[in-house]
């Protein structure tokens, strides 16, 4: 087992309707002014973001709205977000949706906040790194990417023709409190859900797989929610309004991605990343040397060349799911007639 530090800022305020807390939380913190974030017309459409102005209105606190957030969130909405907040005088930020609406009002607070009144993006690419941001609080409708209580926002923009996607991890990011309320989940798609389901699977094998030893309580911590994952999963699927189901799944993804899975072991996928990194950073040297490219044109040439090889793998996957698709009809044509 591994030395750790571990601390959860986050409050949880979790269970049937509390999604009718959010002035009070909002009111009992002491803030005045926020900036609502979410997505699509659907946080519109459930009465949801109405319900919650009608909240803040009576408990006299002001509040301006930034819609639009899609997925793989992009940077333009997030310098719209700052440049709405700044003119507004926000002071506590609130995301109303799932991963990527909550994913953008993090980068939103970081660059409100910068001293620098720089590139929020800057802190994506590790040029800064964040030292201060205003505060945020979720309202979480999405189970999937844990991102109500973890360190973690991603962001993508695009820069010189390529569309560039990068994290950063802060304990900035972490908001004050996460309201998590199973009924508002009721309506998300099966695909949605499973998509979801799939993700928080994948945040719990990421610690999960560790050359780390003798961590019997986060193993089985992964294992235990793994397993509650895949039964609850099951019932989801065939009873979507199913509350307990729901919750269940609900309580995983944030457990997924908080980190209380990985705290005592070796997280691989890091010190994996960390030797792509070096790697990519011999290449291009490499490449500067023998080419006489600039560090910009050999890292726009490196780019071309991944993007022209996932063209090519992308195309033969699809090429092979076609074939099998066409196999599986024939197959099935086949019993038929059988």
């Amino acid at each position: 087992m591994e030395n750790f530090q571990y601390c959860l800022p986050t409050k949880y305020i979790f269970g049937q309707g509390v999604s009718s807390k959010v002035g009070q939380t909002i009111s009992s913190l002491g803030y005045k002014k926020v900036l609502i974030v979410y997505g699509g017309g659907s946080a519109v459409r459930s009465g949801l973001i109405s319900s919650i102005k009608d909240q803040l209105a009576s408990f006299s606190i002001g509040y301006t709205l930034l819609g639009g957030v899609k997925p793989n969130p992009r940077a333009d909405l997030v310098y719209e977000g700052i440049e709405i907040a700044r003119k507004e005088k926000v002071d506590f930020i609130l995301p109303v949706g799932g991963g990527s609406v909550i994913d953008t009002a993090k980068a939103i607070s970081l660059g409100v906040a910068d001293s620098e009144q720089g590139d929020f993006f800057d802190f994506y690419l590790k040029k800064r790194k964040p030292v201060s941001s205003l505060k945020v609080g979720a309202v979480l409708t999405i189970p999937a990417a844990g991102s109500e209580s973890s360190t973690s926002s991603v962001i993508q923009k695009t820069i010189g023709g390529h569309i560039i996607k990068c994290g950063c991890s802060s304990e900035l990011n972490r908001p004050l409190f996460a309201i998590l309320d199973p009924e508002l989940t009721y309506t998300v798609s099966k695909y949605q859900t499973a998509c979801g389901i799939t993700d928080m699977m994948a945040h719990i094998m990421e610690r999960y797989f560790t050359n780390s030893e003798c961590v019997d309580v986060t193993d089985n911590i992964c294992e235990g929610l793994l397993r509650a994952i895949i039964k609850n999963a099951q019932t989801v699927m065939e009873d979507p309004r199913n509350y307990n189901a729901r919750a269940n799944i609900m309580w995983a993804g944030s457990l997924a991605h908080n980190n209380i899975c990985g705290v005592d072991r070796e997280q691989s996928l890091e010190k994996q990343k960390a030797k792509v990194e070096e790697l990519e950073s011999k290449k291009l040297q490499e490449l500067e040397r023998i080419s006489g490219l600039t560090s910009e044109q050999a890292k726009e040439y490196l780019l071309k060349t991944v993007e022209d090889e996932v063209k090519h793998e992308t195309a033969v996957l699809v090429k092979e799911l076609e074939t099998r698709a066409k196999e599986e009809a024939f197959e099935e044509r086949s019993d038929i007639y059988a």
